[in-house]
Protein backbone atom coordinates (compact mmCIF):
# COMPACT_ATOMS: atom_id res chain seq x y z
CA UNK A 1 0.00 0.00 0.00
CA UNK A 2 1.43 3.35 -1.03
CA UNK A 3 1.17 5.92 1.76
CA UNK A 4 2.92 8.62 -0.30
CA UNK A 5 0.11 9.31 -2.77
CA UNK A 6 -2.03 11.32 -0.40
CA UNK A 7 -4.29 14.29 -1.04
CA UNK A 8 -6.56 16.31 1.21
CA UNK A 9 -10.08 15.62 -0.02
CA UNK A 10 -12.74 17.24 2.17
CA UNK A 11 -13.58 18.75 5.56
CA UNK A 12 -17.04 18.28 7.05
CA UNK A 13 -18.34 20.45 9.89
CA UNK A 14 -21.79 18.80 9.87
CA UNK A 15 -22.93 15.21 9.31
CA UNK A 16 -24.82 16.20 6.14
CA UNK A 17 -21.53 17.42 4.61
CA UNK A 18 -19.81 14.03 4.89
CA UNK A 19 -18.63 12.69 1.52
CA UNK A 20 -20.05 9.42 0.20
CA UNK A 21 -18.29 6.38 1.62
CA UNK A 22 -17.13 4.62 -1.55
CA UNK A 23 -13.73 3.41 -0.28
CA UNK A 24 -12.50 1.61 2.85
CA UNK A 25 -11.91 4.20 5.59
CA UNK A 26 -9.23 4.24 8.29
CA UNK A 27 -10.46 6.46 11.12
CA UNK A 28 -8.23 8.31 13.60
CA UNK A 29 -9.77 9.07 16.99
CA UNK A 30 -8.30 10.51 20.18
CA UNK A 31 -8.38 13.36 22.63
CA UNK A 32 -7.17 16.84 21.74
CA UNK A 33 -3.40 17.16 21.79
CA UNK A 34 -2.75 13.38 21.76
CA UNK A 35 -0.80 13.68 18.51
CA UNK A 36 -3.26 12.63 15.77
CA UNK A 37 -1.92 15.14 13.23
CA UNK A 38 1.67 14.12 13.98
CA UNK A 39 0.81 10.45 13.41
CA UNK A 40 -1.05 11.20 10.17
CA UNK A 41 1.82 13.32 8.83
CA UNK A 42 4.34 10.61 9.74
CA UNK A 43 2.27 7.86 8.11
CA UNK A 44 2.11 9.66 4.76
CA UNK A 45 5.61 11.13 5.09
CA UNK A 46 4.45 14.75 4.79
CA UNK A 47 5.28 17.62 7.08
CA UNK A 48 1.86 19.24 7.23
CA UNK A 49 -0.86 17.39 5.32
CA UNK A 50 -2.65 17.37 8.69
CA UNK A 51 -2.11 20.63 10.53
CA UNK A 52 -0.41 20.28 13.89
CA UNK A 53 -1.97 22.90 16.10
CA UNK A 54 -0.40 24.65 19.06
CA UNK A 55 -3.92 25.10 20.40
CA UNK A 56 -5.64 21.84 21.37
CA UNK A 57 -9.20 21.41 20.15
CA UNK A 58 -8.53 23.28 16.93
CA UNK A 59 -9.72 20.56 14.54
CA UNK A 60 -13.46 21.18 14.53
CA UNK A 61 -14.17 19.26 11.33
CA UNK A 62 -13.85 15.67 10.15
CA UNK A 63 -11.04 15.76 7.60
CA UNK A 64 -10.74 13.27 4.75
CA UNK A 65 -7.46 12.35 3.03
CA UNK A 66 -7.44 10.21 -0.10
CA UNK A 67 -4.91 7.45 -0.69
CA UNK A 68 -4.87 4.86 -3.46
CA UNK A 69 -7.64 2.46 -2.52
CA UNK A 70 -8.66 3.99 0.81
CA UNK A 71 -9.37 7.13 2.78
CA UNK A 72 -7.87 8.38 6.04
CA UNK A 73 -10.47 10.05 8.26
CA UNK A 74 -9.33 12.44 11.00
CA UNK A 75 -12.01 12.96 13.66
CA UNK A 76 -11.99 16.12 15.80
CA UNK A 77 -10.19 15.59 19.13
CA UNK A 78 -12.36 15.23 22.22
CA UNK A 79 -11.99 16.23 25.85
CA UNK A 80 -10.53 19.73 25.58
CA UNK A 81 -11.84 21.63 28.61
CA UNK A 82 -11.62 25.18 27.21
CA UNK A 83 -14.08 24.54 24.38
CA UNK A 84 -17.63 25.77 25.01
CA UNK A 85 -20.37 23.25 25.84
CA UNK A 86 -22.17 24.19 22.62
CA UNK A 87 -19.05 23.41 20.57
CA UNK A 88 -18.56 20.10 22.42
CA UNK A 89 -22.14 19.16 21.58
CA UNK A 90 -21.62 20.06 17.92
CA UNK A 91 -18.50 17.88 17.79
CA UNK A 92 -20.29 14.97 19.50
CA UNK A 93 -23.19 15.26 17.02
CA UNK A 94 -20.75 15.36 14.10
CA UNK A 95 -18.78 12.29 15.24
CA UNK A 96 -21.95 10.38 16.16
CA UNK A 97 -23.35 11.33 12.74
CA UNK A 98 -20.25 9.87 11.10
CA UNK A 99 -20.48 6.55 12.94
CA UNK A 100 -24.26 6.35 12.47
CA UNK A 101 -23.89 6.29 8.68
CA UNK A 102 -23.31 3.07 6.78
CA UNK A 103 -19.63 3.72 6.15
CA UNK A 104 -16.93 1.32 4.96
CA UNK A 105 -14.81 1.46 8.12
CA UNK A 106 -11.81 -0.84 7.65
CA UNK A 107 -10.15 0.18 10.92
CA UNK A 108 -10.39 2.73 13.74
CA UNK A 109 -7.05 3.84 15.18
CA UNK A 110 -7.70 4.97 18.74
CA UNK A 111 -4.86 7.15 20.04
CA UNK A 112 -3.95 7.20 23.73
CA UNK A 113 -1.14 9.06 25.48
CA UNK A 114 1.45 6.44 26.50
CA UNK A 115 2.47 8.53 29.53
CA UNK A 116 -0.91 8.39 31.27
CA UNK A 117 -3.77 6.11 32.15
CA UNK A 118 -6.67 6.44 29.69
CA UNK A 119 -8.98 9.34 30.62
CA UNK A 120 -12.70 8.88 31.19
CA UNK A 121 -13.29 10.14 27.62
CA UNK A 122 -10.76 7.59 26.31
CA UNK A 123 -12.53 4.80 28.18
CA UNK A 124 -15.90 5.94 26.80
CA UNK A 125 -14.48 5.78 23.27
CA UNK A 126 -12.94 2.34 23.87
CA UNK A 127 -16.29 1.09 25.22
CA UNK A 128 -18.07 2.49 22.15
CA UNK A 129 -15.60 0.75 19.80
CA UNK A 130 -15.97 -2.49 21.73
CA UNK A 131 -19.77 -2.38 21.70
CA UNK A 132 -20.04 -1.29 18.07
CA UNK A 133 -17.96 -4.26 16.91
CA UNK A 134 -15.83 -2.01 14.70
CA UNK A 135 -12.29 -3.26 14.00
CA UNK A 136 -9.87 -1.10 15.97
CA UNK A 137 -6.28 -0.84 17.14
CA UNK A 138 -4.68 1.39 19.78
CA UNK A 139 -1.68 3.61 19.11
CA UNK A 140 0.05 4.93 22.25
CA UNK A 141 1.69 8.23 21.34
CA UNK A 142 4.60 10.12 22.91
CA UNK A 143 6.40 6.88 23.84
CA UNK A 144 9.77 8.66 23.55
CA UNK A 145 8.89 10.79 26.59
CA UNK A 146 9.23 7.79 28.93
CA UNK A 147 12.35 6.22 30.39
CA UNK A 148 12.91 2.45 30.37
CA UNK A 149 11.14 1.61 33.63
CA UNK A 150 8.20 3.94 32.85
CA UNK A 151 7.88 2.34 29.41
CA UNK A 152 7.77 -1.14 30.97
CA UNK A 153 5.14 -0.05 33.52
CA UNK A 154 2.92 1.70 30.94
CA UNK A 155 3.28 -1.17 28.45
CA UNK A 156 2.09 -3.58 31.16
CA UNK A 157 -0.84 -1.25 31.96
CA UNK A 158 -1.99 -1.08 28.32
CA UNK A 159 -1.43 -4.79 27.70
CA UNK A 160 -3.63 -5.57 30.69
CA UNK A 161 -6.27 -3.11 29.52
CA UNK A 162 -6.30 -4.22 25.87
CA UNK A 163 -4.87 -7.73 25.92
CA UNK A 164 -8.05 -9.39 27.16
CA UNK A 165 -9.92 -7.71 24.30
CA UNK A 166 -7.42 -9.03 21.76
CA UNK A 167 -6.74 -5.50 20.51
CA UNK A 168 -3.47 -4.70 18.72
CA UNK A 169 -1.53 -1.97 20.49
CA UNK A 170 1.45 0.00 19.14
CA UNK A 171 3.73 2.33 21.15
CA UNK A 172 4.53 5.24 18.82
CA UNK A 173 6.87 8.21 18.72
CA UNK A 174 6.46 10.90 16.06
CA UNK A 175 9.95 12.17 16.90
CA UNK A 176 11.77 8.85 16.60
CA UNK A 177 9.41 7.04 14.23
CA UNK A 178 9.01 4.14 16.70
CA UNK A 179 6.13 1.85 15.70
CA UNK A 180 5.56 3.53 12.32
CA UNK A 181 6.23 0.49 10.11
CA UNK A 182 4.06 -1.77 12.28
CA UNK A 183 1.16 0.73 12.18
CA UNK A 184 1.44 1.06 8.38
CA UNK A 185 1.44 -2.71 8.03
CA UNK A 186 -1.62 -3.07 10.28
CA UNK A 187 -3.50 -0.42 8.27
CA UNK A 188 -2.54 -2.06 4.94
CA UNK A 189 -3.81 -5.45 6.15
CA UNK A 190 -7.07 -3.96 7.43
CA UNK A 191 -7.71 -2.13 4.13
CA UNK A 192 -6.86 -5.26 2.13
CA UNK A 193 -9.25 -7.35 4.17
CA UNK A 194 -12.07 -4.79 4.09
CA UNK A 195 -15.14 -5.78 2.06
CA UNK A 196 -15.30 -3.57 -1.05
CA UNK A 197 -18.64 -2.15 -2.10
Amino acid sequence: MNFQTVAFEAAAGRADQLPRSDLPEVVFSGKSNVGKSSLLNKLVNRKAIARVSATPGKTATINFYRLEGCRLVDLPGYGYAKVSQKEKERWAKLVEGYFAQQRQIALVIQLLDMRHKPTEDDRTMLRFLEESGLPYAVVCTKSDKLNKSETAAQTALFQELLGQRGVAFFPFSATKGTGLLEIREHIAQAVEGAPQE
